[in-house]
Order: structure tokens, then sequence, then C-alpha cells
């Protein structure tokens, strides 16, 4: 499962979350990990886009985060991507949390894995961090693969 920030305009429009040049790379990591995209699940914290398409401000994370921890709850996901500091500090309650220092390591997270890394739309801006993402990735296939391997043998 992967966790954003919220809608952008382009997917507020939709009602899908990553369909801009965020969500096409988003894509391509999801396919370079050797899934397709109707194999994972997104979701956004914030279920509509804040205007100005500004951040979410905490109270508009709180009254969405509800539905985001019961589409958690359905899903029942192995692992929970956390899509850059706002789906992060969200998920971990936690404001002063920093994407910087806990991306790229795993931390158990209501029965799951949390792996926190940066957004795409960050890598837009800034794709020398393509590569930490891609490591970051490795990591959570890895995961999923000994997940399943672990399961195989019961």
């Amino acid at each position: 499962m992967f966790i954003g920030e919220g809608p952008g305009e382009q997917e507020d429009r939709s009602g899908r979350p990553f369909v801009g040049k965020a969500g096409e790379l988003l894509d391509k990591i999801i396919e370079a990990m050797g899934f397709k995209r109707s194999e994972v699940y997104i979701a956004n914290v914030v279920k509509c886009r804040p205007p100005e398409n500004r951040a979410p401000e905490n109270d508009e994370v709180r009254e969405c985060e509800k539905f985001l921890f019961r589409q958690l709850e359905a899903i029942r996901p192995r692992i929970v991507v956390a899509l850059g500091g706002t789906a992060l500090k969200c998920l971990l309650h936690d404001e002063e949390v920093r994407i910087s220092r806990l991306r790229g390591t795993f931390t158990d997270y209501r029965g799951a894995r949390l792996m926190p890394t940066f957004h795409p739309a960050y890598l837009l801006r800034n794709p020398e961090a393509k590569k930490d993402v891609w490591n970051d990735m490795k990591k959570v296939k890895a995961q999923l693969e000994a997940d399943l391997a672990s399961s195989a043998s019961i």
C-alpha cells in the first residue's frame, strides 16, 4: 500500500490518486518493482485537494485520517510505503518526524512494515533522489518476497 499526501488538481477531477506527473513516476516505480498498479493499493492522507494546492493543515489531516485508517484496516497490507513527510507524520502521529531521517528504514506499524520514502513529486523536482527511492523500493520488494517465502513454508 502506497500513501501520499493528497490529491492534486488532476486527481481531484478524476477521483483517482496519483494520475498526474507524480503518478506517472509512481507507476514506473511500481512497474520497476515487478508489479502492476492494479496489484497495489494507493491512497492519500487527505481525500480532497486543499485550496491553491497547499499542504494540508493539521485539522484537515485529523479529519481525513479516520478514513485512511479504515482503508488500512480493510486492506491489511503487509507493507505501507509512506510517500513523503505529510503521510509519515499522519501515520506516526508525530509532527516533528522528518522523512529525511527515517527514509529507507522499516518500522513496525499496525501489523505491517512501514517504509518512509520521498514523494514522487519531490523526485520530479530533485531527480538525484531517485536512487534513494529505488534503494528503498528494493528493500520493500525483498521484504515482500521474504514474507511470501515464510508464509509458503508454513
